[in-house]
């Protein structure tokens, strides 16, 4: 089992003219659902289509068009739940949420108010040196999504793109459960990578499919305390929603930026407004959008045209039986099987891809030397070429295979590192290229006499002061793999210096 400790990292602490004020942090996460279709409509959900083509006669609210509840979707949404150790309610129901938006063409969202389809769960978050949180999941609703609005094609016209109306959204509410910055960028990321594992959602924040809105109040040390036992939320003080990041830099820069505006209204004697904020960026500050709405605002009430979504409990049981093993149970596995360390598998179970690849090159091979290629070499030249896993050039049996070189003895360090390279840029079998190229290692240890007695007639200014400080025999060393091209085996290198010095 990981060594983690399961509580809070100290608070974020902001300090301010006259007290210390603590963060309180609660996420909206709008997560899309990876399907290749809409929620309740067979148009499709491609991204980056023509305006206005992915478009239905439902999306685009045809009078007569009824909605029909897309079963894959909904799948989709228990799958995450279960992926998130949450309660799946077998009975929930879609409500009508009456807002105006021009790129909502129904004048109204169907969503889920009253009877979300998944209940409440938890998310471990790790901060970093073996410590992790909880985070509280409150519920899982699922819902459609608005269309988009363009107002930079004509300065005097807005034009609307309804492609996204209708595609199905997972809104993920957690509960105030995050202190710092930190902590909330930690938190989306583990999400994302959750649901890349389960496949519900790609994660992609640049395409929109991933957004979050970020509820930030400042309170006195002690106040947070007082919430978690009285359930009282007057105990965090007035929140400001921040809409819409797609980005987790922002998502930290705008908790930071705002929770210092609420500071400086507050010790000026001020009273925080509930409402809604956008961040800018490029001024690193949050502006006033509108008024906090609350639930009675937007006129909730069950949707006429859908009736209650009934689910039956074996369907639940064969998804969760069907479920993949999940970042923290992988994570846990690599460091039990393959005696890596805890960043080590946090590294390789950052998603899927990067998994399966450790997994292939290290199955029947020292785990940890396997972990060391893949991290260090491969990820490091990957990384230069600004290349993902899924397009490396060197197959795991490939890398396996310079391990196993280097576990032979036919090849060094050093020259694993030259091989790996030529692999990388030309491809090829690497005992081949071993072979053809006279890589292997020097193992005669006639050869490795004689290149060490070169060396020290060489040198017998450094042979005196080497047997008057022993740790510099090392200098020898390096002159012998140097004079051999790299091709000497170390050990016998070492011993031999040893020796001849008389060590």
């Amino acid at each position: 089992m990981l060594d983690l400790t399961y509580e809070a990292p100290e608070p974020k602490v902001i300090a301010g003219a006259k007290h210390d004020w603590e963060l309180v942090i609660g996420l909206e996460v709008h997560a899309q659902v990876a399907s290749k279709a809409k929620l309740f409509s067979g148009a499709s959900t491609t991204f980056g289509a023509e305006p206005n083509s992915n478009v239905s006669f439902v999306d685009a609210a045809m009078p007569g068009m009824l909605p029909v509840v897309n079963e894959f979707c909904i799948e989709q949404a228990v799958r995450t739940g279960l992926g998130l150790k949450a309660r799946i309610n077998l009975l929930s129901a879609f409500d009508r949420k009456n807002y105006f938006y021009p790129d909502l063409p129904q004048g109204y969202q169907i969503s889920q108010l009253y009877h979300p389809l998944v209940g409440e769960g938890e998310v471990l978050v790790e901060m970093g040196a073996g410590l992790a949180r909880k985070v509280r999941i409150e519920r899982i609703h699922v819902e459609q999504d608005a269309g988009k609005s363009i107002h930079d094609m004509d300065p005097n016209m807005s034009f609307v793109d309804l492609n996204r109306t209708g595609v199905a959204l997972m809104e993920i509410v957690s509960r105030p459960d995050i202190r710092s910055p930190e902590e909330a960028a930690a938190y989306v990321m583990k999400l994302r990578q959750i649901m890349r594992y389960l496949g519900t959602c790609d994660g992609n924040m640049q395409n929109g499919n991933l957004r979050a809105d970020v509820n930030i109040s400042v309170c006195l040390p002690g106040a947070y305390e007082k919430y978690l036992e009285t359930r009282d939320f007057s105990h965090l003080g007035t929140r400001c929603e921040i809409k819409n990041m797609n980005s987790m830099r922002f998502i930290q820069q705008a908790i930071e930026v705002e929770a210092r505006r609420q500071i400086a209204i507050l010790e000026a004697g001020g009273k925080i407004e509930q409402e809604t904020r956008g961040y800018d960026p490029e001024r690193n500050e949050t502006r006033s959008q509108r008024s906090k709405e609350e639930a009675h605002d937007y006129r909730y009430f069950p949707d006429p045209d859908l009736l209650p979504l009934e689910i039956e409990q074996a369907w639940v049981d064969g998804i969760a039986a069907s479920l993949p093993e999940l970042p923290d149970a992988k994570k846990a596995r690599f460091v039990n099987d393959f005696g890596l360390t805890d960043y080590d598998a946090s590294v390789l179970t950052a998603d899927l891809d990067s998994a399966a690849f450790f997994e292939a090159v290290a199955q029947g091979r020292d785990g940890k030397a396997a972990a060391n290629w893949v991290i260090n070499e491969l990820f490091g030249r990957l990384k230069r070429d600004d290349s993902e896993i899924t397009e490396s050039p060197v197959s795991p049996a490939q890398l396996g295979g310079i391990i196993d070189l280097i576990a032979s003895g036919a090849i060094s360090g050093k020259i694993a590192k030259e091989l790996f390279e030529i692999v990388y840029d030309e491809g090829g079998e690497p005992a081949d290229i071993v072979e053809k190229r006279g890589m292997k290692q020097v193992t005669d240890t006639g050869a490795i006499e004689a290149a060490v007695d070169a060396v020290i007639v060489a040198n017998p200014a450094q042979v005196e002061k080497a047997r008057a400080n022993p740790k510099l025999a090392g200098w020898f060393v390096g002159q012998v793999m140097k004079a051999t091209g790299g091709k000497a085996n170390p050990k016998a290198v070492n011993e031999i210096v040893s020796a001849r010095l008389g060590l």
